[in-house]
Protein backbone atom coordinates (compact mmCIF):
# COMPACT_ATOMS: atom_id res chain seq x y z
CA UNK A 1 0.00 0.00 0.00
CA UNK A 2 1.22 3.46 -0.95
CA UNK A 3 0.17 6.66 0.80
CA UNK A 4 1.46 10.13 0.02
CA UNK A 5 1.26 12.87 2.61
CA UNK A 6 1.50 16.10 0.64
CA UNK A 7 0.23 19.61 -0.02
CA UNK A 8 -1.88 20.27 -3.10
CA UNK A 9 0.33 23.17 -4.21
CA UNK A 10 3.76 21.97 -3.09
CA UNK A 11 6.18 21.68 -6.02
CA UNK A 12 7.97 18.79 -4.32
CA UNK A 13 4.62 17.05 -3.78
CA UNK A 14 3.70 17.64 -7.41
CA UNK A 15 6.98 16.07 -8.48
CA UNK A 16 6.02 12.84 -6.74
CA UNK A 17 2.38 12.93 -7.85
CA UNK A 18 3.51 13.44 -11.44
CA UNK A 19 5.91 10.49 -11.25
CA UNK A 20 3.25 8.21 -9.81
CA UNK A 21 0.68 9.16 -12.43
CA UNK A 22 3.21 8.71 -15.25
CA UNK A 23 4.03 5.26 -13.90
CA UNK A 24 0.38 4.34 -13.40
CA UNK A 25 0.80 3.53 -9.70
CA UNK A 26 -2.20 3.16 -7.38
CA UNK A 27 -1.85 5.21 -4.20
CA UNK A 28 -3.80 6.97 -1.48
CA UNK A 29 -3.63 10.77 -1.48
CA UNK A 30 -3.27 12.12 2.06
CA UNK A 31 -3.66 15.88 1.57
CA UNK A 32 -2.33 18.06 4.38
CA UNK A 33 -3.25 21.73 4.85
CA UNK A 34 -0.29 24.10 4.99
CA UNK A 35 -2.08 26.96 6.74
CA UNK A 36 -3.04 24.56 9.55
CA UNK A 37 0.61 23.55 9.93
CA UNK A 38 -0.32 19.87 9.65
CA UNK A 39 3.27 19.14 8.60
CA UNK A 40 4.55 20.44 11.95
CA UNK A 41 2.24 18.35 14.11
CA UNK A 42 3.73 15.76 16.44
CA UNK A 43 2.28 12.80 14.55
CA UNK A 44 3.68 13.99 11.23
CA UNK A 45 7.13 14.79 12.62
CA UNK A 46 7.35 11.15 13.67
CA UNK A 47 7.01 10.24 10.00
CA UNK A 48 9.20 13.03 8.67
CA UNK A 49 11.46 14.74 11.24
CA UNK A 50 12.26 17.48 8.70
CA UNK A 51 8.70 18.77 8.94
CA UNK A 52 8.29 19.12 5.18
CA UNK A 53 6.23 17.45 2.47
CA UNK A 54 5.95 15.06 0.81
CA UNK A 55 6.28 11.83 2.76
CA UNK A 56 5.64 8.49 1.09
CA UNK A 57 4.42 5.60 3.22
CA UNK A 58 5.06 2.21 1.62
CA UNK A 59 3.58 -0.68 3.54
CA UNK A 60 3.84 1.33 6.74
CA UNK A 61 7.42 2.56 6.25
CA UNK A 62 8.13 6.26 5.56
CA UNK A 63 10.31 7.38 2.65
CA UNK A 64 11.19 11.09 2.70
CA UNK A 65 12.73 13.72 0.38
CA UNK A 66 11.00 14.08 -2.98
CA UNK A 67 14.04 13.32 -5.13
CA UNK A 68 14.66 10.17 -3.09
CA UNK A 69 10.98 9.22 -3.30
CA UNK A 70 10.76 9.42 -7.10
CA UNK A 71 13.93 7.36 -7.53
CA UNK A 72 12.64 4.81 -5.02
CA UNK A 73 9.33 4.52 -6.85
CA UNK A 74 11.06 4.12 -10.20
CA UNK A 75 13.24 1.33 -8.82
CA UNK A 76 10.45 -0.77 -7.40
CA UNK A 77 7.49 -0.22 -9.75
CA UNK A 78 7.48 -1.47 -13.34
CA UNK A 79 6.85 -1.52 -16.24
CA UNK A 80 7.05 2.22 -17.02
CA UNK A 81 10.60 3.42 -16.36
CA UNK A 82 11.56 7.05 -15.80
CA UNK A 83 15.28 6.27 -15.79
CA UNK A 84 17.47 6.08 -18.93
CA UNK A 85 18.73 2.62 -19.94
CA UNK A 86 22.46 3.39 -20.23
CA UNK A 87 24.91 4.17 -17.39
CA UNK A 88 26.12 7.39 -19.03
CA UNK A 89 22.60 8.71 -19.57
CA UNK A 90 21.68 7.79 -16.00
CA UNK A 91 24.71 9.72 -14.76
CA UNK A 92 23.64 12.77 -16.77
CA UNK A 93 20.12 12.55 -15.38
CA UNK A 94 21.32 12.22 -11.80
CA UNK A 95 23.65 15.19 -12.22
CA UNK A 96 20.68 17.25 -13.36
CA UNK A 97 18.61 16.04 -10.40
CA UNK A 98 21.37 17.26 -8.08
CA UNK A 99 21.32 20.63 -9.86
CA UNK A 100 17.52 20.86 -9.48
CA UNK A 101 17.75 20.26 -5.75
CA UNK A 102 20.57 22.77 -5.33
CA UNK A 103 19.48 25.66 -7.57
CA UNK A 104 15.86 26.00 -8.80
CA UNK A 105 14.14 24.21 -5.92
CA UNK A 106 15.22 26.76 -3.27
CA UNK A 107 15.04 29.63 -5.78
CA UNK A 108 11.35 29.08 -6.56
CA UNK A 109 10.41 29.44 -2.90
CA UNK A 110 11.26 33.16 -2.87
CA UNK A 111 8.85 34.39 -5.58
CA UNK A 112 6.25 31.82 -4.45
CA UNK A 113 6.03 33.49 -1.04
CA UNK A 114 6.66 37.04 -2.22
CA UNK A 115 4.18 37.10 -5.11
CA UNK A 116 2.12 33.92 -4.85
CA UNK A 117 0.11 34.55 -1.71
CA UNK A 118 1.98 32.17 0.58
CA UNK A 119 3.17 35.04 2.77
CA UNK A 120 -0.40 36.03 3.63
CA UNK A 121 -0.82 33.77 6.63
CA UNK A 122 2.24 35.38 8.24
CA UNK A 123 1.13 38.96 7.65
CA UNK A 124 -1.72 38.48 10.10
CA UNK A 125 0.55 37.16 12.87
CA UNK A 126 2.00 39.13 15.74
CA UNK A 127 5.78 39.15 16.13
CA UNK A 128 5.49 36.56 18.91
CA UNK A 129 3.25 34.29 16.82
CA UNK A 130 5.61 34.55 13.87
CA UNK A 131 8.63 33.70 16.04
CA UNK A 132 6.80 30.69 17.44
CA UNK A 133 5.90 29.49 13.95
CA UNK A 134 9.51 29.83 12.79
CA UNK A 135 10.82 27.96 15.83
CA UNK A 136 8.62 24.97 15.00
CA UNK A 137 10.32 24.40 11.65
CA UNK A 138 13.16 21.89 11.82
CA UNK A 139 14.52 22.60 8.31
CA UNK A 140 13.46 26.00 6.99
CA UNK A 141 13.56 28.32 9.97
CA UNK A 142 16.28 30.54 8.49
CA UNK A 143 14.29 30.96 5.26
CA UNK A 144 11.29 32.24 7.23
CA UNK A 145 13.45 34.52 9.37
CA UNK A 146 14.90 36.05 6.22
CA UNK A 147 11.38 36.61 4.88
CA UNK A 148 9.94 38.03 8.07
CA UNK A 149 6.32 39.09 7.91
CA UNK A 150 6.84 41.68 5.16
CA UNK A 151 8.78 39.83 2.46
CA UNK A 152 12.30 39.26 1.19
CA UNK A 153 15.00 41.83 0.43
CA UNK A 154 15.30 42.81 -3.25
CA UNK A 155 18.63 41.02 -3.60
CA UNK A 156 17.07 37.69 -2.59
CA UNK A 157 14.41 37.99 -5.30
CA UNK A 158 16.94 39.04 -7.92
CA UNK A 159 19.17 36.05 -7.15
CA UNK A 160 16.21 33.68 -7.22
CA UNK A 161 15.13 34.92 -10.64
CA UNK A 162 18.70 34.70 -11.93
CA UNK A 163 18.83 31.09 -10.75
CA UNK A 164 15.62 30.31 -12.61
CA UNK A 165 17.11 31.84 -15.75
CA UNK A 166 20.21 29.71 -15.20
CA UNK A 167 17.99 26.64 -14.90
CA UNK A 168 16.21 27.41 -18.17
CA UNK A 169 19.61 27.73 -19.83
CA UNK A 170 20.72 24.36 -18.49
CA UNK A 171 17.48 22.80 -19.71
CA UNK A 172 17.91 24.34 -23.16
CA UNK A 173 21.37 22.81 -23.43
CA UNK A 174 19.99 19.36 -22.59
CA UNK A 175 17.13 19.71 -25.07
CA UNK A 176 19.58 20.73 -27.79
CA UNK A 177 22.17 18.07 -26.97
CA UNK A 178 19.75 15.17 -26.55
CA UNK A 179 17.38 16.18 -29.34
CA UNK A 180 14.19 16.39 -27.28
CA UNK A 181 11.30 16.26 -26.89
CA UNK A 182 12.35 15.58 -23.29
CA UNK A 183 15.47 16.64 -21.42
CA UNK A 184 17.15 13.28 -21.85
CA UNK A 185 15.92 12.78 -25.40
CA UNK A 186 13.01 10.64 -26.54
CA UNK A 187 12.28 9.17 -23.09
CA UNK A 188 10.43 11.04 -20.35
CA UNK A 189 12.62 10.70 -17.26
CA UNK A 190 12.92 11.86 -13.69
CA UNK A 191 14.83 14.88 -15.01
CA UNK A 192 11.61 16.19 -16.56
CA UNK A 193 9.48 15.17 -13.59
CA UNK A 194 11.78 16.92 -11.11
CA UNK A 195 11.96 20.32 -12.77
CA UNK A 196 8.51 20.56 -14.38
CA UNK A 197 6.62 21.70 -11.24
CA UNK A 198 9.23 24.42 -10.67
CA UNK A 199 8.96 25.83 -14.18
CA UNK A 200 5.18 25.50 -14.03
CA UNK A 201 5.16 27.46 -10.75
CA UNK A 202 7.21 30.25 -12.29
CA UNK A 203 4.86 30.40 -15.27
CA UNK A 204 1.90 30.52 -12.89
CA UNK A 205 3.49 33.45 -11.05
CA UNK A 206 4.02 35.36 -14.30
CA UNK A 207 7.73 34.73 -14.85
CA UNK A 208 7.60 32.86 -18.16
CA UNK A 209 9.37 35.86 -19.69
CA UNK A 210 12.57 34.47 -18.15
CA UNK A 211 12.69 31.78 -20.84
CA UNK A 212 9.99 32.31 -23.49
CA UNK A 213 12.04 34.47 -25.86
CA UNK A 214 15.54 33.34 -24.98
CA UNK A 215 14.85 29.62 -24.68
CA UNK A 216 11.81 28.73 -26.84
CA UNK A 217 12.69 25.04 -26.59
CA UNK A 218 11.94 25.24 -22.86
CA UNK A 219 8.56 26.88 -23.53
CA UNK A 220 7.64 24.08 -25.95
CA UNK A 221 8.89 21.42 -23.52
CA UNK A 222 6.64 22.80 -20.78
CA UNK A 223 3.59 23.04 -23.05
CA UNK A 224 4.11 19.45 -24.24
CA UNK A 225 4.36 18.17 -20.67
CA UNK A 226 1.30 20.10 -19.56
CA UNK A 227 -0.68 18.40 -22.34
CA UNK A 228 0.03 14.90 -21.00
CA UNK A 229 -2.81 13.06 -19.20
CA UNK A 230 -0.62 12.34 -16.15
CA UNK A 231 0.12 16.04 -15.82
CA UNK A 232 -3.56 16.91 -15.68
CA UNK A 233 -4.07 14.24 -13.02
CA UNK A 234 -1.23 15.56 -10.87
CA UNK A 235 -2.46 19.15 -11.24
CA UNK A 236 -5.96 18.73 -9.92
CA UNK A 237 -7.87 21.98 -9.05
CA UNK A 238 -6.09 23.80 -6.24
CA UNK A 239 -2.61 22.66 -7.26
CA UNK A 240 -1.54 26.05 -8.58
CA UNK A 241 -1.26 29.24 -6.57
CA UNK A 242 -3.48 30.95 -9.14
CA UNK A 243 -6.20 28.47 -8.08
CA UNK A 244 -5.74 29.20 -4.40
CA UNK A 245 -5.34 32.98 -4.69
CA UNK A 246 -7.45 34.07 -7.69
CA UNK A 247 -7.60 37.65 -6.44
CA UNK A 248 -3.86 38.07 -7.09
CA UNK A 249 -4.33 37.90 -10.85
CA UNK A 250 -1.87 35.04 -11.30
CA UNK A 251 -1.92 32.29 -13.92
CA UNK A 252 -0.57 31.31 -17.31
CA UNK A 253 -0.25 34.31 -19.59
CA UNK A 254 0.31 36.86 -16.82
CA UNK A 255 3.48 38.93 -16.64
CA UNK A 256 4.97 39.67 -13.23
CA UNK A 257 6.65 42.79 -14.62
CA UNK A 258 3.28 44.47 -14.87
CA UNK A 259 2.85 44.07 -11.13
CA UNK A 260 6.37 45.18 -10.29
CA UNK A 261 8.35 46.90 -13.08
CA UNK A 262 11.63 46.44 -11.18
CA UNK A 263 11.43 42.74 -12.09
CA UNK A 264 12.29 43.54 -15.69
CA UNK A 265 15.88 44.12 -14.62
CA UNK A 266 16.24 40.42 -13.82
CA UNK A 267 15.38 39.31 -17.37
Amino acid sequence: MLELYNFAQSTCSLKVRLAMHEKGIDWVDRVLVSKNQDHLSDWYLKLNPNGVVPTLIHNGTPVIESSVIVQYLDEIFAPVSLTPPTPLARAEMRAFLAFVDAVPTPAVRYPSFQYGGLIRKFLAMSDAEFAESVALRPLKGEFYKRMGRTGFPREDIDKALADIGKTAGRMDLLLEKNGGPFLMGEQLTLADVAVAPLIDRMEDLGFAYLWENRYPRVAKWLADLQARPAYAQAYYPGSRLSDQFPDLGLGRGTDARRREPALAAAE
